[in-house]
Protein backbone atom coordinates (compact mmCIF):
# COMPACT_ATOMS: atom_id res chain seq x y z
CA UNK A 1 0.00 0.00 0.00
CA UNK A 2 1.52 3.50 -0.84
CA UNK A 3 0.51 6.63 -0.02
CA UNK A 4 1.44 9.97 -2.56
CA UNK A 5 1.88 13.72 -1.25
CA UNK A 6 2.44 16.44 -3.57
CA UNK A 7 4.13 20.19 -2.14
CA UNK A 8 4.87 22.11 -5.73
CA UNK A 9 7.00 19.15 -8.13
CA UNK A 10 8.31 17.83 -4.60
CA UNK A 11 6.66 14.64 -3.00
CA UNK A 12 7.15 12.14 -0.95
CA UNK A 13 5.73 8.45 -0.96
CA UNK A 14 5.73 5.73 1.88
CA UNK A 15 5.27 1.81 1.26
CA UNK A 16 4.02 -1.04 3.69
CA UNK A 17 5.55 -3.94 2.85
CA UNK A 18 3.32 -7.13 4.47
CA UNK A 19 6.55 -8.46 5.97
CA UNK A 20 9.66 -8.66 7.47
CA UNK A 21 10.84 -11.33 4.93
CA UNK A 22 9.04 -9.15 1.90
CA UNK A 23 11.11 -5.77 3.26
CA UNK A 24 14.20 -8.09 3.76
CA UNK A 25 14.33 -8.85 -0.24
CA UNK A 26 13.25 -6.48 -1.19
CA UNK A 27 15.89 -3.81 0.48
CA UNK A 28 19.23 -6.21 -0.21
CA UNK A 29 21.62 -7.19 2.04
CA UNK A 30 22.41 -4.20 4.25
CA UNK A 31 20.47 -2.52 2.02
CA UNK A 32 22.22 -2.79 -1.25
CA UNK A 33 18.71 -2.69 -3.54
CA UNK A 34 17.83 0.79 -1.57
CA UNK A 35 21.00 2.17 -2.13
CA UNK A 36 21.24 1.17 -5.93
CA UNK A 37 17.60 2.60 -6.45
CA UNK A 38 18.56 6.05 -4.25
CA UNK A 39 22.06 6.58 -6.66
CA UNK A 40 19.87 5.72 -9.92
CA UNK A 41 16.69 8.02 -9.16
CA UNK A 42 18.48 10.63 -6.77
CA UNK A 43 16.10 10.64 -3.54
CA UNK A 44 16.47 10.12 -0.40
CA UNK A 45 14.99 6.89 1.05
CA UNK A 46 14.19 5.65 4.42
CA UNK A 47 13.31 2.06 5.48
CA UNK A 48 12.05 1.52 8.78
CA UNK A 49 10.11 -1.38 10.77
CA UNK A 50 8.77 -2.49 7.14
CA UNK A 51 8.24 0.56 5.83
CA UNK A 52 10.17 2.57 2.50
CA UNK A 53 9.62 6.09 2.51
CA UNK A 54 11.45 8.46 -0.21
CA UNK A 55 11.45 12.09 -1.26
CA UNK A 56 12.14 13.75 -4.22
CA UNK A 57 10.96 15.17 -7.77
CA UNK A 58 8.14 14.07 -8.85
CA UNK A 59 8.90 12.40 -12.30
CA UNK A 60 11.55 10.15 -10.24
CA UNK A 61 9.32 9.39 -6.95
CA UNK A 62 6.99 8.02 -9.75
CA UNK A 63 9.58 5.94 -11.20
CA UNK A 64 10.71 4.76 -8.21
CA UNK A 65 6.99 3.87 -7.32
CA UNK A 66 6.86 1.70 -10.10
CA UNK A 67 10.04 -0.01 -9.67
CA UNK A 68 9.14 -0.71 -6.09
CA UNK A 69 6.24 -2.03 -6.95
CA UNK A 70 7.43 -4.09 -9.78
CA UNK A 71 9.83 -5.96 -7.62
CA UNK A 72 7.27 -6.96 -4.95
CA UNK A 73 5.24 -8.58 -7.64
CA UNK A 74 8.65 -10.55 -8.46
CA UNK A 75 9.19 -11.49 -4.50
CA UNK A 76 5.61 -12.13 -4.17
CA UNK A 77 5.85 -14.65 -7.25
CA UNK A 78 9.19 -16.24 -6.41
CA UNK A 79 9.86 -15.28 -3.02
CA UNK A 80 13.33 -13.95 -4.14
CA UNK A 81 14.88 -11.01 -6.30
CA UNK A 82 18.05 -12.69 -8.81
CA UNK A 83 20.99 -10.45 -8.92
CA UNK A 84 19.79 -9.20 -12.40
CA UNK A 85 16.21 -8.20 -11.10
CA UNK A 86 16.35 -4.94 -9.93
CA UNK A 87 18.55 -3.82 -13.18
CA UNK A 88 16.06 -5.25 -15.37
CA UNK A 89 13.07 -3.59 -13.95
CA UNK A 90 14.61 -0.15 -13.40
CA UNK A 91 15.67 -0.25 -17.34
CA UNK A 92 12.06 -1.44 -18.25
CA UNK A 93 10.67 1.23 -15.88
CA UNK A 94 12.30 3.83 -18.02
CA UNK A 95 11.43 2.48 -21.08
CA UNK A 96 7.73 2.77 -20.30
CA UNK A 97 7.58 -1.18 -19.87
CA UNK A 98 5.83 -3.37 -17.02
CA UNK A 99 8.15 -5.93 -16.19
CA UNK A 100 5.65 -7.74 -14.00
CA UNK A 101 6.25 -11.61 -14.92
CA UNK A 102 3.81 -12.63 -17.27
CA UNK A 103 1.09 -14.77 -15.13
CA UNK A 104 1.19 -17.39 -17.94
CA UNK A 105 4.66 -18.28 -17.58
CA UNK A 106 5.99 -21.67 -17.33
CA UNK A 107 8.56 -22.48 -14.66
CA UNK A 108 11.74 -24.70 -14.87
CA UNK A 109 12.48 -26.31 -11.55
CA UNK A 110 16.68 -26.17 -11.68
CA UNK A 111 18.37 -27.27 -8.09
CA UNK A 112 14.94 -26.75 -6.75
CA UNK A 113 14.25 -23.27 -7.76
CA UNK A 114 11.90 -21.82 -10.71
CA UNK A 115 13.93 -20.67 -13.77
CA UNK A 116 11.12 -18.04 -15.06
CA UNK A 117 10.84 -16.34 -18.04
CA UNK A 118 11.01 -12.74 -17.13
CA UNK A 119 9.19 -11.31 -20.20
CA UNK A 120 6.38 -11.96 -22.80
CA UNK A 121 8.87 -12.97 -25.20
CA UNK A 122 10.26 -15.40 -23.48
CA UNK A 123 7.14 -16.86 -22.20
CA UNK A 124 6.42 -17.53 -25.92
CA UNK A 125 10.01 -19.10 -26.63
CA UNK A 126 8.86 -21.66 -23.83
CA UNK A 127 5.91 -22.46 -24.76
CA UNK A 128 7.06 -22.79 -28.16
CA UNK A 129 9.56 -25.53 -27.40
CA UNK A 130 7.09 -27.63 -25.48
CA UNK A 131 4.53 -27.74 -28.35
CA UNK A 132 7.34 -27.63 -31.29
CA UNK A 133 9.58 -30.74 -32.44
CA UNK A 134 11.52 -28.08 -34.05
CA UNK A 135 12.13 -24.36 -32.70
CA UNK A 136 14.23 -21.55 -34.06
CA UNK A 137 14.81 -18.50 -31.52
CA UNK A 138 16.24 -15.50 -33.14
CA UNK A 139 17.40 -12.35 -31.26
CA UNK A 140 19.91 -10.15 -29.95
CA UNK A 141 22.11 -10.80 -26.48
CA UNK A 142 21.01 -11.31 -23.63
CA UNK A 143 17.67 -12.16 -24.22
CA UNK A 144 18.01 -15.74 -22.36
CA UNK A 145 18.29 -17.52 -25.60
CA UNK A 146 20.51 -20.09 -24.50
CA UNK A 147 20.03 -20.23 -20.63
CA UNK A 148 16.28 -21.29 -21.06
CA UNK A 149 16.80 -23.66 -24.16
CA UNK A 150 19.39 -25.31 -21.83
CA UNK A 151 17.67 -24.87 -18.40
CA UNK A 152 14.41 -26.95 -20.36
CA UNK A 153 16.63 -29.41 -21.69
CA UNK A 154 17.64 -30.24 -18.22
CA UNK A 155 13.97 -30.22 -16.54
CA UNK A 156 12.95 -32.58 -19.64
CA UNK A 157 16.07 -35.32 -19.28
CA UNK A 158 15.07 -34.92 -15.13
CA UNK A 159 11.59 -35.69 -15.68
CA UNK A 160 13.01 -38.82 -17.74
CA UNK A 161 10.89 -37.98 -21.10
CA UNK A 162 14.15 -37.55 -22.68
CA UNK A 163 17.41 -39.19 -22.40
CA UNK A 164 20.49 -36.90 -23.61
CA UNK A 165 20.88 -33.29 -24.01
CA UNK A 166 23.53 -32.95 -26.90
CA UNK A 167 24.81 -28.92 -27.40
CA UNK A 168 26.48 -28.01 -30.47
CA UNK A 169 27.95 -25.05 -31.29
CA UNK A 170 30.13 -24.02 -35.05
CA UNK A 171 33.51 -23.24 -34.34
CA UNK A 172 33.79 -20.21 -35.97
CA UNK A 173 36.07 -17.07 -34.29
CA UNK A 174 34.37 -13.80 -33.42
CA UNK A 175 35.79 -11.59 -35.67
CA UNK A 176 39.52 -12.51 -34.48
CA UNK A 177 42.13 -14.97 -36.01
CA UNK A 178 43.55 -17.44 -32.96
CA UNK A 179 46.11 -18.72 -35.19
CA UNK A 180 47.58 -22.45 -33.88
CA UNK A 181 46.17 -24.20 -31.01
CA UNK A 182 48.11 -26.39 -28.55
CA UNK A 183 46.65 -29.79 -27.28
CA UNK A 184 44.45 -32.29 -28.91
CA UNK A 185 41.25 -32.18 -30.26
CA UNK A 186 39.13 -31.60 -27.42
CA UNK A 187 41.97 -28.70 -26.32
CA UNK A 188 41.24 -26.73 -29.70
CA UNK A 189 37.77 -26.82 -29.76
CA UNK A 190 37.20 -25.94 -26.19
CA UNK A 191 37.31 -21.96 -25.96
CA UNK A 192 34.00 -22.52 -28.69
CA UNK A 193 32.41 -24.59 -26.65
CA UNK A 194 33.44 -22.78 -23.45
CA UNK A 195 29.82 -20.92 -23.37
CA UNK A 196 27.98 -23.83 -23.16
CA UNK A 197 29.55 -24.99 -20.16
CA UNK A 198 29.06 -21.62 -18.56
CA UNK A 199 25.05 -21.99 -19.40
CA UNK A 200 25.16 -25.39 -17.72
CA UNK A 201 27.32 -24.50 -14.75
CA UNK A 202 25.09 -21.37 -13.96
CA UNK A 203 22.26 -23.70 -13.70
CA UNK A 204 23.79 -26.95 -11.85
CA UNK A 205 26.91 -28.36 -9.91
CA UNK A 206 30.69 -28.54 -12.00
CA UNK A 207 30.68 -31.73 -10.75
CA UNK A 208 27.28 -33.07 -11.50
CA UNK A 209 27.90 -31.40 -14.92
CA UNK A 210 31.15 -33.96 -15.65
CA UNK A 211 29.48 -36.96 -14.31
CA UNK A 212 26.65 -36.58 -16.84
CA UNK A 213 29.28 -35.74 -19.18
CA UNK A 214 31.45 -39.02 -18.24
CA UNK A 215 28.10 -41.10 -18.53
CA UNK A 216 27.19 -39.55 -21.97
CA UNK A 217 24.12 -38.20 -20.76
CA UNK A 218 25.12 -34.58 -21.99
CA UNK A 219 27.47 -34.26 -24.89
CA UNK A 220 28.88 -31.25 -26.02
CA UNK A 221 30.49 -30.68 -29.38
CA UNK A 222 31.42 -28.42 -32.25
CA UNK A 223 28.54 -28.61 -35.18
CA UNK A 224 31.15 -30.36 -37.62
CA UNK A 225 31.21 -33.32 -35.17
CA UNK A 226 27.80 -34.07 -35.78
CA UNK A 227 27.61 -35.17 -39.18
CA UNK A 228 27.03 -38.91 -40.00
CA UNK A 229 25.03 -39.20 -36.77
CA UNK A 230 21.53 -40.08 -36.01
CA UNK A 231 20.34 -38.68 -32.06
CA UNK A 232 17.36 -40.34 -31.07
CA UNK A 233 15.68 -39.64 -27.48
CA UNK A 234 17.84 -36.58 -27.22
CA UNK A 235 17.16 -32.63 -26.85
CA UNK A 236 19.71 -31.03 -29.01
CA UNK A 237 20.68 -27.48 -29.10
CA UNK A 238 22.55 -25.49 -31.99
CA UNK A 239 24.17 -22.31 -30.23
CA UNK A 240 24.99 -19.01 -32.03
CA UNK A 241 23.37 -20.49 -35.22
CA UNK A 242 23.79 -17.26 -37.53
CA UNK A 243 27.58 -18.94 -38.00
CA UNK A 244 26.39 -21.81 -40.01
CA UNK A 245 26.44 -22.02 -43.22
CA UNK A 246 23.14 -23.10 -44.99
CA UNK A 247 24.90 -26.31 -45.80
CA UNK A 248 25.78 -26.94 -42.42
CA UNK A 249 22.05 -26.11 -41.06
CA UNK A 250 20.87 -28.78 -43.19
CA UNK A 251 23.50 -31.27 -42.54
CA UNK A 252 22.09 -30.45 -38.60
CA UNK A 253 18.58 -30.49 -39.28
CA UNK A 254 18.61 -33.94 -40.74
CA UNK A 255 20.17 -35.10 -37.68
CA UNK A 256 16.85 -35.84 -36.20
CA UNK A 257 15.85 -39.41 -34.89
CA UNK A 258 12.79 -40.20 -32.97
CA UNK A 259 11.67 -38.10 -30.13
CA UNK A 260 14.11 -35.17 -30.53
CA UNK A 261 13.61 -31.65 -29.68
CA UNK A 262 15.59 -29.14 -31.21
CA UNK A 263 16.11 -25.61 -30.81
CA UNK A 264 18.36 -23.76 -32.63
CA UNK A 265 19.61 -20.34 -31.39
CA UNK A 266 21.05 -17.47 -32.84
CA UNK A 267 21.94 -13.46 -33.24
CA UNK A 268 21.16 -12.40 -37.21
CA UNK A 269 23.16 -9.41 -36.46
CA UNK A 270 26.32 -11.41 -35.53
CA UNK A 271 27.41 -13.18 -38.24
CA UNK A 272 31.31 -13.47 -38.64
CA UNK A 273 31.18 -15.75 -41.35
CA UNK A 274 33.61 -14.64 -44.66
CA UNK A 275 32.18 -12.28 -46.56
CA UNK A 276 30.33 -13.66 -49.47
CA UNK A 277 28.35 -16.51 -47.21
CA UNK A 278 25.20 -16.52 -46.69
CA UNK A 279 24.50 -17.20 -43.19
CA UNK A 280 22.06 -20.53 -42.76
CA UNK A 281 19.57 -19.28 -40.05
CA UNK A 282 19.18 -16.34 -42.51
CA UNK A 283 18.22 -19.11 -45.18
CA UNK A 284 16.61 -21.68 -43.09
CA UNK A 285 13.21 -19.02 -42.29
CA UNK A 286 12.32 -18.75 -45.72
CA UNK A 287 12.90 -21.95 -46.50
CA UNK A 288 11.05 -23.65 -43.16
CA UNK A 289 8.69 -20.79 -43.56
CA UNK A 290 4.84 -22.19 -42.41
CA UNK A 291 6.01 -26.23 -42.00
CA UNK A 292 4.31 -27.98 -39.46
CA UNK A 293 5.77 -28.82 -36.26
CA UNK A 294 8.61 -25.85 -36.53
CA UNK A 295 8.34 -22.89 -34.50
CA UNK A 296 10.13 -19.21 -35.15
CA UNK A 297 10.76 -17.07 -31.95
CA UNK A 298 11.98 -13.57 -32.45
CA UNK A 299 13.20 -11.36 -29.00
CA UNK A 300 13.47 -8.21 -28.84
CA UNK A 301 15.40 -5.58 -27.27
CA UNK A 302 12.49 -5.50 -24.96
CA UNK A 303 13.40 -9.20 -23.81
CA UNK A 304 17.29 -8.35 -23.04
CA UNK A 305 17.75 -9.37 -19.34
CA UNK A 306 21.15 -8.81 -18.64
CA UNK A 307 22.74 -5.87 -16.83
CA UNK A 308 20.50 -2.62 -18.13
CA UNK A 309 23.64 -1.27 -20.23
CA UNK A 310 23.29 -4.65 -22.61
CA UNK A 311 20.19 -3.08 -23.91
CA UNK A 312 21.80 0.40 -24.05
CA UNK A 313 24.58 -0.99 -26.36
CA UNK A 314 22.55 -2.97 -28.80
CA UNK A 315 20.63 0.20 -29.17
CA UNK A 316 23.69 2.26 -29.88
CA UNK A 317 25.36 -0.18 -32.37
CA UNK A 318 21.75 -0.78 -33.89
CA UNK A 319 21.68 3.13 -34.38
Amino acid sequence: MSEVSANSTIVENKIQLESDQEASVLFGNHDKNLRIMRDVFGVKIVARNGVLKYKGEFDRVKKLTDVVNSLIKIIRKTGKLDNDDIDIVIADIDRGIDHSIPERSIEVLIKGQPVTPKTEGQARYINAIRNNDLVFCIGPAGTGKTYLAVSLALSTMKSGYLKKIVLARPAVEAGERLGFLPGDIQAKVNPYLRPLYDALAAMIEIGLVKKYIENDLIEILPLAFMRGRTLNDSFIILDEAQNCTAKQMKTFLTRFGIRTKVVVTGDITQVDLPTGEKSGLIDVQERLKGVSGVDFVYLTRKDIVRHRLVRDIVDAYDN
